[in-house]
């Protein structure tokens, strides 16, 4: 739990929910989200360069960039990276973005296609944007939310391919036209646990990280909901005042650990922080599901709230919610045993002043967390994939246009591009499955301060910099850092090192003092303060290296989806010297 209290409680369940209150503070650590490059107007003036060179030759195939008319989800929220005073190779500088328009071009075409207009627009006139390279830094959330919808479906046991590779070319889905050229292929099951939203080697995740995912799935996900004997745990998220979202993610995972115990299917019901203009698709208005897929099937959910209604499944106990459990029951209670003390195996890969992190009293529930918070985010939603596609474009889009271009015809776009519309199947099906282009490697690094002062010592930026600067010594090739933070000191403080690339979200307020994380949260309004953390949360966990404080509940969870997401060798560095937890 996120701190110790001041005094000793007269009483354990008020001490626990001290704690858990405190916890929240940690949480949201989140001064970073989504929105569009406010250099639109710098754009503009490039376009028109572009523009007087010939792109109205196009005719009928002419693409039109209606600049300052997108309307794309957080127009006025924007990220850009801030450049100290050396400028690296990698990244072109002004004057030569100046010099060469087509970056501007494309990066305002890709800007274009995010947005909902363009989107419609793209529909009725696929051909005339054949000649837009393809983004390497953005996602098809309609065609990767479908294959995750097919696999979250599909169940246990999953083969061992991967995305399209199992939707599009396996023999049970395979097209007649596929079928008459490469004829059928079969999937190959495998008896090992194989959830396929777990990726690197067993030894690059927490001991028994893909057989405990693969027994979640499967106690979440009972083959009859309506079986009297299934009982469920119905439980809504916290959302008393003071609760970060950390803390609530940290809470849910203690239902998710009651309900393992109890064999009880959890159904997670009434999330407060999706109850916003921006989950308004079908039934995900304020349920978890808005931003991840749900915890269970939609047949024991239907279930569990038809039963919320019959008093005698209060009674006989087949159904229990929030109200039946303690708070020590929710947040100290015990770590689920059915697959025994695996957090005894587990590499010590944290460092704390200097040293690893062998053994510690909190092994067990660290463990646990990990795995759960694992689950419960195992599939992004297609909402969220679309957040994070904004973000990715407003932080790398420069860069991945300046790439691209690099490679195209040097008249294009005047000049006819070569890329196919429709891609060969090595694109199509293997190459469509890997993650989105981000700088590399790149250091996660969110800076908790504020009111955060009341449970831990707080360490400066510049110690947490010390840290970043030793990981450089032995990388020397790390210069990217993906940085978050809700004090504006740091980013402030940010500029003033030499050799660093920082990224992080502009246009947001942030703190100034020790304004309490409830009423900072509040200032920024429900839709901004719950989208800018997860989508940076999300983006931190594919970080290369972190460093980060593990006395705030925000840096605990990043590290456990660090080490149930291929990157326990990775590594992560603590400015607490006197605490992990």
């Amino acid at each position: 739990m996120d701190g110790e209290g001041g005094t000793v409680q007269k009483n354990l369940e008020r001490a626990v929910s001290q704690k858990a209150l405190q916890m929240s503070n940690s949480a949201s650590c989140k001064a970073a989200v989504v929105g569009f490059l406010a250099g639109v107007c710098i754009t503009y003036l490039f376009l028109a360069a572009v523009t007087s060179v010939g792109i109205q030759k196009l005719g009928a195939g002419e693409l039109k960039i209606p600049m300052g008319e997108t309307e794309g989800r957080f127009r006025n929220q924007t990220i850009l990276p801030v450049h100290t005073d050396r400028e690296f190779e990698s990244v072109k500088t002004v004057k030569e973005v100046k010099n060469d328009p087509r970056i501007a071009f494309l990066y305002s075409a890709w800007e274009e296609l995010l947005n909902s207009i363009g989107q419609k627009q793209i529909k009725s006139r696929e051909p005339r944007f054949n000649m837009i390279p393809k983004a390497p830094h953005l996602e098809d959330c309609k065609a990767r939310t479908k294959i995750f919808h097919q696999l979250d479906m599909m169940g246990p046991p999953w083969p061992r391919w991967q995305g399209r590779l199992i939707t599009g070319l396996s023999d049970e889905t395979l097209s007649p036209t596929v079928a008459e050229t490469v004829g059928s292929v079969p999937l190959i099951m495998t008896e090992a646990a194989n959830p396929p939203w777990v990726v690197g080697a067993d030894e690059d995740n927490y001991p028994l990280t893909r057989k405990v995912q693969q027994d979640l799935w499967v106690h979440q996900h009972p083959q009859n909901c309506n079986d009297p004997q299934t009982r469920f745990l119905v439980a809504d998220w916290e959302r008393e005042a003071g609760f970060g979202i950390g803390a609530q993610i940290a809470g849910m995972t203690g239902f998710l650990a009651i309900a393992i115990k109890e064999k009880r299917v959890l159904v997670t019901n009434y999330f407060n922080r999706a109850d916003h203009q921006g989950c308004l698709n079908g039934s995900s208005r304020s349920q978890w599901s808005c931003y991840f897929f749900p915890e269970t099937s939609p047949q024991c959910r239907e279930r569990a709230l038809q039963l919320m209604k019959t008093e005698d499944a209060w009674k006989n106990g087949t159904l229990t919610t929030n109200g039946n459990y303690t708070s020590k029951e929710i947040w100290a209670g015990t770590i689920p045993r059915v697959w025994g003390s695996p957090w005894e195996d587990s590499q010590p890969t944290t460092e704390i002043d200097g040293r690893l992190l062998k053994n510690h009293r909190k092994m067990d529930r660290r463990w646990w967390r990990a795995q759960a918070v694992r689950y419960l985010m195992r599939f992004k939603s297609e909402y969220t994939c679309e957040l994070l596609n904004v973000e990715r474009h407003d932080a790398f889009g420069m860069q991945a246009a300046q790439m691209v271009v690099n490679v195209l015809p040097e008249h294009w776009p005047q000049a006819e591009y070569s890329g196919r519309a429709t891609p060969m199947e090595l694109d199509e099906y293997v190459w469509s499955n890997r993650m989105p282009w981000v700088p590399r490697p790149l250091l996660s690094m969110h800076v908790r301060m504020g009111d955060k002062a009341c449970e831990m010592k707080l360490a400066s930026f510049d110690t947490y910099m010390q840290l970043a600067d030793r990981i450089r010594k032995r990388f020397p090739n790390l210069k990217d850092v993906w940085l978050s933070t809700e004090m504006q000191a740091v980013i402030d403080n940010s500029t003033r090192y030499a050799g660093w690339r920082f990224y992080y979200t502009k246009n947001v307020a942030r703190q100034v003092g020790n304004t309490s994380m409830a009423d900072y949260e509040a200032s920024l309004g429900r839709e901004t303060s719950t989208n800018y953390p997860i989508v940076n949360f999300l983006m931190a966990t594919e970080a290369d290296f972190f460093v980060g404080a593990l006395g705030s509940t925000w840096c605990y969870l990043i590290d456990g989806m660090r080490s149930t997401g291929g990157k326990v060798i990775a590594g992560y560095i603590s400015v607490n010297k006197d605490r992990f937890w």
